[in-house]
């Protein structure tokens, strides 16, 4: 049986959405191959099952390999069986793959694989969705992401890309396909809903890591308004994700500062829960990579190997330009102004197939326009439209990605660097010669315009090639003997005021200082000497200088207030701010109310990359602070039948299921989580759903993976992955990290063999 074409014309061979009843005829006797390493492959072992049919591909490609149906094995089975027998992976007792391969192909062949035994919803999702391919599985709502994807992500230029690509990107890509589709084949109950089969030029689709990259920074209903129609205004458009702009922290200590004189990185990327995995991947050409990999991608991302370690944390620099465009329109299409003279504005016809309300499919087709700066995604208030400039290079961000991994110290990370294909990302390094290091993102256009915007019209604005590493802000080895970042400024990265804000373009910072800053600089100045553990316990130190900051005016309005039925109201909930320490805890009664308190602070005061907005609490008028306090005490009685709450009680962590899209309730049980939101300084990060129908708060952004990493002459690290490695809730590793999730006890990393020993569940290859 054949998957029907979809409406807009495209194939096939990618579509896993299925209409009713055809698509789900069930195929009986199906004979599939299971591997036996120990024999060549002619000798296969086989099965007979009857899954539920997943049209054509999977049902097919595992009856073309059986040897009754061929004379000799397919060309591609052969593969797939070659690669698994170059491959091993070990689970350890925390269910975290250690896979390793003869070559780094192989090792991403075996790093896929166990990423899809963990989480293949996660993996085929994340590439439906850079590749704009979403709306064939979850309907119109999707066509908005969709558009925004293809504006970049377009077949035939990630084709031609992947054609022109270095022979090792193919090697590589092709293990990542033929990693996805082997389990595709080999775990027929697995039922994708977007991609059938995985193609190695779609790899070029997603290849930084982020959680969302400079893509994202398109808003979805400006692009809905400008290409849609009145009547799509009705739809919901997809919820954003987290950014994580909102919270990664890093921080590397010099030998010179710590008790073994050793080099100390704090790896802690704040995210989505459940939007990496974690990994350790070898192989026998010099690849021995271990930490937090994207679903999906075949690279560590935030990490360390045996001599050198790195993490990422979104950059504050000015990394999109918006381009206001004059636009007049003509017999034979628009014009834009430019510096010399108009110029004709290119379009394209994009279409896009989506699931539509039948259960069948449906196709809308898009005329859509690109200046010479780059696509138009927007309409400015003025009528002018607005054209966007991003990084766009594929193939060497993918190069990047993985050839730094093998970076055996900060010479080699930098000569890596030199691709210039990270746009978004800072750079936090140590390595056991003892060199640590800041860096802000080395993809940085040259441009005279100051900010994100700029005129169309005037070349001021135009990228004109990027700026030299040696001209980005960074801090390498510093006298102060410690570097940080928070997704702040770069300017007190090793201290204040230790990089020159005056000798770089404006366009080098977009947000200054934030909460963590100040809070991160109360810990690392002058302080010594540092351990592993004081790093761990440094990125769970409780203070929030946001508090410090945002509660005595609301005291001090208290004080001033007249008496009356308010201020009796207040008086025992104020009482409590006023002993207060301005630090969360489990037990804490004043660090509930200070969160309720500050909900309606941050709506009030809130402004896009203001990070010290809670320094503004005197701008609302004293009598308003009592009155959004009473807001918090009512609603907080209303929930829980008192105001004086524990904020244990309040704040959990919780998984119930495999969804993407989390579910909680209230009568399930969760683990209470201490810590809170980074908004108000809190170095570890809480944030919880929001939207959920339920009273208490279930955190489901901010720390996600957290390490702490010594490079000696032997390298160490503790770790903890947020709630657990397996989706699957019938595993024990579906959510036994949760309570050193929330406790911030990191466990021990398995990085050696001998530290592996004696803690493996088992050992296998890939199909095995």
């Amino acid at each position: 049986m054949t998957v029907p074409p979809l409406p807009c014309g495209e194939g096939s061979r990618q579509l896993a959405a299925l209409p009713p009843r055809r698509s789900r005829e069930r195929v009986r006797g199906a004979a599939v191959p299971s591997l036996n390493f120990a024999k060549p492959l002619a000798r296969l072992s086989w099965a007979i099952v009857a899954p539920e049919g997943r049209a054509g591909f999977a049902a097919a490609l595992m009856l073309a390999t059986a040897p009754a149906h061929a004379a000799r094995p397919q060309p591609e089975a052969a593969r797939w069986a070659t690669r698994a027998s170059h491959v091993t992976i070990a689970r350890d007792d925390w269910g975290i793959p250690h896979v390793t391969g003869r070559t780094d192909a192989d090792s991403i062949f075996g790093l896929v694989y166990a990423q899809a035994e963990d989480d293949f919803p996660r993996i085929e999702r994340n590439y439906a969705e850079q590749l704009g391919w979403l709306a064939r599985a979850d309907g119109e709502a999707a066509i908005w992401s969709d558009l925004r994807a293809r504006l970049w992500h377009d077949e035939a230029k990630l084709k031609r890309l992947y054609a022109a690509a270095p022979p090792k990107l193919h090697g590589w890509a092709e293990a990542w396909a033929d990693g996805l589709n082997f389990f595709l084949a080999r775990h027929p109950e697995q039922k994708p809903r977007y991609i059938l089969r995985f193609e190695p030029w779609m790899v070029l689709a997603f290849t930084e890591g982020s959680i969302g990259g400079d893509i994202e920074e398109i808003d979805l209903a400006k692009l809905r308004d400008f290409y849609g129609q009145p009547g799509d205004r009705k739809l919901a458009l997809a919820a954003p994700r987290a950014s994580e702009d909102q919270g990664s922290n890093g921080i590397a200590i010099a030998p010179s500062l710590t008790a073994n004189g050793h080099a100390l990185l704090l790896i802690n990327p704040h995210t989505s829960h459940y939007f990496r995995s974690e990994a350790q991947m070898t192989s026998g050409e010099g690849l021995n990579a271990y930490g937090a990999s994207t679903w999906g991608q075949f690279f560590v991302y935030q990490g360390f190997n045996a001599s050198a370690g790195w993490m990422h944390t979104t950059s504050s620099i000015v990394r999109i330009t918006r381009y206001r465009e004059a636009v007049t329109k003509r017999a034979d299409g628009f014009y834009a102004a430019s510096p010399s003279r108009p110029r004709k504005i290119g379009a394209q016809t994009v279409s896009i197939s989506f699931k539509s309300g039948s259960g069948g499919y449906a196709c809308r087709s898009f005329t859509v326009y690109r200046t010479r700066h780059g696509p138009v995604v927007a309409r400015e208030a003025d009528g002018r439209w607005q054209a966007v400039a991003i990084m766009d290079r594929p193939v060497e961000a993918l190069r990047q990605s993985f050839e730094r991994t093998k970076a055996a110290d900060w010479a080699a990370f930098q000569r890596v660097a030199e691709l210039k294909a990270n746009s978004s990302n800072n750079t936090l390094f140590a390595d056991a010669n003892g060199t640590i290091a800041f860096k802000l993102p080395d993809h940085v256009p040259v441009r005279r315009a100051p900010g994100e915007v700029a005129d169309g019209e005037s070349a001021e604005g135009d990228w004109t090639g990027l700026t030299a590493l040696s001209a980005i802000p960074q801090a390498v080895n510093p006298e102060s003997g410690f570097v940080y970042n928070v997704n702040d400024a770069p300017w007190d990265a090793a201290g204040p005021g230790t990089i020159r804000r005056d000798a770089f373009p404006a366009y080098m910072d977009a947000a200054g200082r934030n909460a963590r800053s100040l809070h991160a600089l109360t810990l690392l100045p002058g302080s010594a000497p540092w351990t592993p553990e004081r790093l761990r316990a440094a990125a769970y130190d409780a203070f929030q200088p946001g508090f410090a900051a945002a509660i005595p005016p609301l005291i001090a309005a208290w004080d001033a207030e007249p008496d009356g039925p308010l201020k009796a109201k207040l008086a025992a909930p104020i009482a409590a701010l006023r002993g207060w320490d301005d630090r969360w805890s489990g037990e804490s009664v004043p660090q509930t109310l200070a969160i309720e308190w500050g909900r309606g602070v941050q709506r009030r005061l809130g402004r896009a990359r203001d990070g010290l907005f809670f320094t503004r609490v005197g701008e609302i008028a004293p009598h308003d602070r009592l009155t959004m306090l009473e807001t918090a005490v009512d609603r907080l009685s209303a929930d829980f039948g008192r105001w004086d709450v524990r904020w244990g009680e309040v704040n959990r962590l919780q998984r119930t299921g495999p969804e993407i899209a989390a579910r909680y309730d209230d009568t399930a049980p969760s683990q209470p989580v201490p810590f809170a939101s980074s908004a108000w300084g809190s170095l570890a990060s809480a944030k919880p759903a929001g939207g959920t129908g339920t009273k208490r708060w279930y955190v489901n952004e901010g720390n996600s993976f957290v390490a702490v990493v010594e490079f000696g002459p032997r390298v160490k690290a503790m770790a903890v992955m947020t709630g657990g490695q397996s989706s699957d809730p019938r595993s024990r590793h579906f959510f036994d990290q949760a309570a050193r999730t929330a406790e911030g006890a990191l466990r021990p990393v398995y990085f050696h063999a001998d530290e592996l020993a004696g803690h493996v569940e088992r050992i296998y290859r890939p199909g095995a």
